[in-house]
C-alpha cells in the first residue's frame, strides 16, 4: 500500500467511521505518524492501530473528508472509478446523453462519494469546483479521469475554485481551462436555452438545483402574473413563460444577473413583451409593488452559511415571506424555497407558518420540494440536503 501519514483517533471517535459518515472533527485525532500538510491523503486507525479509512487532511474543523472505506490504492485507476459511477448514475437518471437537458450535475460531494468536489455539466464543458486542497491538488488527474469515463461527451474542463477553496488555504488558485476551450455558453434544460456565465457568474454559472421544480413551475403559471425574485438569471421566468403566463417580473439585486435574464429570454422567446427585468432589492420591490402578483417565486441565496447566524437567517426568511404571502392575489401560488444546509426542513417549516399566521390568510401546502437526483444525499450523510421548498395555496 502507499506510504502516507496515519492519523490516529482517540478511543470510541471511531464510531462515526463505522457508520459510513465522510468526516472526521479535528477534536477526535489523538496523534499523527509522519508528516502532515493540508491536501495530503492519510489512512485512519483508531486508537488499537485498526484501519479505518483513508481521506484527504484539512486545517479547520472538520479535519478529514473520508474518500474511500477500503484499504485501496487512491491513484488514477480510483478517480476513474469513482467518476464512472457518477456518470453511471447520470445515465440511469436519463441525463447524460439526453437531447432536451444538456446542464445537470456529474459529482456532488459525499453524494457520490468525493467529498470536496463539485462538477457540474453544460453541453460539453464540465466546470469543476473544488472546496478541498485535497481535491485541488488532484485537478489534473481528475481531468484525465473525465476524459476517459465521458469521451467526446467532453470537449473542456473550466476550474472554478478561486472562490470555494478554505479560506486559510496556502493555495493561490486561479480560475481557468484545465483542458480544451468553449466555443459557446449555451445549455439547455428540458427543452429551453439559456446562457451559462461559469467564468463571472455565480457558483457554477447555473442553478441547477432548481431544474424539476423550474418544471413543476411551468404547469401552474397558465394566464397568471408572475413575480421571480432573486432571478438570477431567469430560469423560473422563461420556464413561466412557456407555461403561458400574462405577464412575468424578474428582480434580482444585481445588474450583471439582469442582463443574463434578458438574453435568456430573449434566446427562448425573442420579442415577448409579457416579460420585464428589473435590477433591485426584492425586499424594496415588494414593499412598493402596486400590482398583486398570481404566481411568486422566492429563491432566496443561502442567508445562513453556518449555525451561527441560524436565527437572523431564520427572521429574514420569515420577513420575506410574510411580505409575499400578504401582498399574493387571492387563489394566488407561493413557490418559497431556503438553499441554506443549516436550515432544516422542520425549521424552514415552521418560519413559514409563523409568516402565514402573521398574515391570517389561509394557506394549504401543495407540495414539498428538494434537490434532485442529480444532488444525490448519501444516506450516511444527511448534512448533503441542503435545498428545501414549499408550493403553498393562498386563499
Amino acid at each position: 500500500m502507499m506510504q502516507v501519514p496515519t492519523v490516529y483517533l482517540k478511543p470510541g471517535k471511531e464510531q462515526s467511521l463505522k457508520r459510513f459518515h465522510p468526516w472526521i472533527f479535528s477534536g477526535a485525532i489523538k496523534n499523527v505518524k509522519g508528516n502532515l500538510e493540508e491536501g495530503d491523503l492519510v489512512r485512519v486507525h483508531d486508537v488499537h492501530d485498526n484501519f479505518l479509512a483513508i481521506g484527504h487532511y484539512q486545517i479547520g474543523s472538520i479535519a478529514i473528508r473520508i474518500l474511500t472505506f477500503k484499504e485501496e490504492e487512491v491513484d488514477e485507476a480510483f478517480w476513474v472509478r469513482k467518476l464512472q459511477t457518477a456518470w453511471d448514475l447520470r445515465k440511469t437518471l436519463q441525463l447524460a446523453g439526453s437531447e432536451t437537458t444538456t446542464a445537470y450535475r456529474l459529482v456532488h460531494g459525499e453524494g457520490d462519494g468525493l467529498p470536496g468536489l463539485i462538477a457540474d455539466v453544460y453541453d460539453r464543458t464540465v466546470v469543476l469546483q473544488m472546496h478541498t486542497v485535497g481535491m485541488y491538488l488532484q485537478r489534473e488527474v481528475l481531468v484525465k479521469a473525465l476524459q476517459q469515463v465521458m469521451g467526446d461527451q467532453v470537449t473542456a474542463v473550466y476550474e472554478k475554485s478561486e472562490g470555494t477553496l478554505p479560506f486559510k488555504a496556502d493555495v493561490e488558485a486561479e480560475n481557468g481551462y484545465l483542458y480544451g476551450r468553449s466555443t459557446t455558453h449555451v445549455a439547455q434544460e428540458n427543452g429551453l436555452q439559456f446562457k451559462v456565465d461559469w467564468e463571472k457568474g455565480q457558483k457554477t454559472g447555473f442553478f441547477v438545483d432548481q431544474r424539476e421544480n423550474r418544471a413543476l413551475l411551468e404547469k401552474y403559471s397558465a394566464g397568471r402574473t408572475v413575480l421571480n425574485t432573486f432571478c438570477y438569471t431567469g430560469g423560473f421566468s422563461f420556464y413561466a413563460l412557456r407555461g403561458g403566463a400574462r405577464k412575468v417580473h424578474s428582480v434580482d439585486s444585481s445588474e450583471r444577473a439582469i442582463v443574463l435574464t434578458n438574453e435568456n429570454v430573449a434566446l427562448n422567446f425573442p420579442g415577448d413583451e409579457r416579460h420585464e427585468a428589473f435590477a433591485v432589492d426584492a425586499f424594496k420591490f415588494m414593499e412598493q409593488a402596486r400590482e398583486q402578483y398570481d404566481l411568486i417565486v422566492l429563491d432566496p441565496p443561502a442567508f445562513a452559511k453556518h449555525m451561527k447566524v441560524l436565527k437572523n437567517a431564520l427572521q429574514g426568511y420569515k420577513r420575506l415571506n410574510a411580505k409575499a404571502i400578504e401582498q399574493i392575489a387571492p387563489g394566488g401560488i407561493l413557490f418559497t424555497f431556503s438553499c441554506s444546509q443549516v436550515v432544516s426542513r422542520d425549521a424552514f417549516r415552521t418560519m413559514i407558518f409563523s409568516a402565514a399566521a402573521r398574515s391570517g390568510r389561509n394557506v394549504r401546502i401543495l407540495h414539498q420540494l428538494e434537490q434532485p437526483a442529480d444532488h444525490p444525499v448519501s444516506i450516511y450523510h444527511p448534512e448533503g440536503e441542503y435545498l428545501k421548498g414549499l408550493v403553498l395555496y393562498v386563499e
